[in-house]
């Protein structure tokens, strides 16, 4: 028996207005996910639905709190059940990097989605205690979400590359923002208490396939990119899905985003 696929994307679209004058709307009308996970929005609530009207989505944003800054969305093809918004402690550096949905599934039940945009940090600035602090409240989360077995998906970007395959130039970027040691452990903590990288587990042993490559230089051209944008399931979410893909630009002049979204099927139950 043939069981309903469900199809949700990630990606960080650099400015929601920017993307889709680059024509983000072309590709969004060509893979027509069920549900779909934004990071870098960088625009007010309102302007959101010009893009994503409300009628064929339902819609839960946490703006910045800094004008033109991070910025995070669900927008579901599916029924919302409740949103829930951010992990900001009252930091404001903290404000539009998390929103969590919970969906109404087709079949029944529900499903938790997260939309997160993790800091990137700088060696030797603040920005990088801010990193470490939040990334302690998103391992708690973790935990929370993780304690009643329920279906759930975080994802985003997340800023730290893994493993050496999860980047081109690993030598050059050992004492790199992204790449430290310490902020590779959070994700091998994360994995170790069951939730599953799904881009690894379904992409292959690597390198790659990577999903952010810088604008400058001939970073895009020579795939000389990083792995930054994930998908992790728990455990029975995980079990469902069945294919995972970078949908990378054809060409330089055709990105719409210095990422490109990670997209996975996963197999529902039948209705």
């Amino acid at each position: 028996m043939n069981r309903p696929v469900l199809t949700i994307a990630t990606a960080n679209v650099n400015g929601i207005r920017a993307a889709f004058r680059r024509g983000m709307g072309e590709w969004l009308t060509a893979r027509r996910p069920d549900v779909l996970l934004l990071q870098e929005v960088r625009a007010p609530d309102e302007m959101l639905g010009e893009f994503l009207p409300v009628g064929e989505w339902d819609l839960a944003h946490h703006e910045c709190m800094t004008k033109g800054r991070a910025g995070v969305a669900i927008a579901s093809r599916l029924p919302m059940r409740a949103v829930r918004i951010g992990l900001d402690h009252d930091v404001v550096t903290n404000s539009g990097r998390w929103v969590e949905a919970d969906l109404e599934l087709p079949g029944g039940g529900e499903l938790t989605v997260v939309s997160t945009y993790i800091h990137s940090g700088t060696v030797g600035t603040p920005s990088m205690d801010e990193k470490y602090a939040f990334l302690d409240l998103v391992t708690a989360r973790l935990a929370e979400l993780r304690a009643d077995g329920r279906l759930a998906v975080v994802a985003g970007d997340v800023n730290i590359a893994h493993r050496n395959v999860d980047l081109k130039n690993w030598k050059g970027n050992l004492k790199a923002a992204g790449f430290l040691p310490e902020e590779r452990a959070y994700l091998d903590r994360w994995f170790e208490a069951g939730w599953v990288d799904l881009g690894r587990r379904l992409g292959g042993d690597g390198p790659g396939p990577y999903t952010w490559w810088s604008w400058r230089g001939k970073s895009f051209d020579n795939d000389a990119g990083w792995r930054i944008d994930y998908q992790i399931a728990t455990e029975a979410l995980a079990e469902r899905a069945v294919k995972a893909e970078v949908d990378r630009a054809p060409s330089y002049d055709t990105r719409w985003s210095d990422h490109a979204p990670l997209v996975v099927d996963y197999e529902l139950p039948g209705a």
